[in-house]
């Protein structure tokens, strides 16, 4: 967490709050978060800096400005709020973008997991953090071709797939297994030993799973919030993810938990059968 649909939705927020606003300054209050390039050139670089977009590529949060572009990756609990200046900085604070009209962009993160990256305009998707991500999960840019190419002769579980940004970007441990159960598809299967039939409601599945969330809001498991505060709502439309022993919503199987990929997997044995 959190995974595409929430990341959208912190860019749309951002969106109507940022463009136009000028970096007049850049307080970094604890270092690790700047993955590159050191804190206080990307202090220096920023200042003066007009925030003019704001874009997202997978999980991450594209900053379009004057002559940069700042790579946000939240992690698991990294958040942006727009506060007064004369708002009291939160706990967990560890970067604030001081801006014009008397306003700040703080970044919060409990677990410090957070990155932040500066790179050039020029070329920004070479940048390590985002050259070899996947299509993104829409009709436009997603397709049966591309998935069965690369799950061809890989024996890796399927879900460990579906966590792997270079065949799809934004899928995350939430929708992982939200997207298997609609495709009617075990977790634990080799991903090699999918049929085209297999492959074809996969690729269907993680579109319009994905695009249901992002039209939520997202799935607020514990401390998701946009850059307004609010929470998303997709929680509420779960079908296997956090219901281990609970019905399952189509056959009344009680759903189970096991872990694939190190992660805690969930799913519907009798919907989902180990082939």
């Amino acid at each position: 967490m959190p995974e595409l649909p929430e990341v959208e939705n912190v860019k749309n927020g951002l969106l109507d709050l940022l463009p136009g606003k000028v970096i007049k300054e850049v307080q970094v209050l604890w270092p690790n978060i700047i993955k590159d390039p050191a804190a206080n050139i990307f202090s220096r670089q920023l200042a003066g800096q007009t925030i003019e977009n704001i874009g997202r590529r997978g999980k991450f949060l594209l900053f379009y400005l004057s002559d940069y572009v700042l790579i946000s990756h939240l992690r698991m609990e990294g958040k942006f709020r727009v506060e007064t200046t004369d708002t009291p900085l939160a706990r967990h604070t560890h970067v604030v973008f001081k801006l014009n009209g008397e306003e700040e962009l703080r970044y919060l993160d409990v677990r410090k997991f957070g990155k932040m990256s500066l790179t050039s305009r020029v070329r920004p998707f070479e940048h390590p953090s985002l050259v070899s991500l996947g299509p993104e999960p829409t009709a436009d840019k997603l397709n049966d071709k591309w998935v069965s190419q690369f799950l061809q002769n890989r024996k890796r579980a399927i879900k460990a797939c579906l966590l792997d940004q270079t065949l799809v970007a934004g899928i995350g441990n939430i929708y992982a297994d939200e997207i298997l159960f609609d495709a009617r598809i075990h977790p634990s299967r080799p991903a090699y030993s999918l049929k085209q039939e297999d492959i074809s409601r996969l690729t269907k599945s993680i579109i319009t799973i994905m695009d249901k969330a992002v039209k939520s809001g997202g799935t607020t498991i514990r401390t998701y919030a946009n850059a307004y505060g609010d929470s998303g709502t997709y929680q509420h439309n779960l079908k296997v993810y956090g219901r281990d022993q609970a019905a399952c919503t189509r056959c009344g199987t009680r759903i189970e938990k096991i872990k694939v990929a190190q992660r805690g997997t969930h799913f519907c044995p009798l919907c989902q059968p180990a082939e």
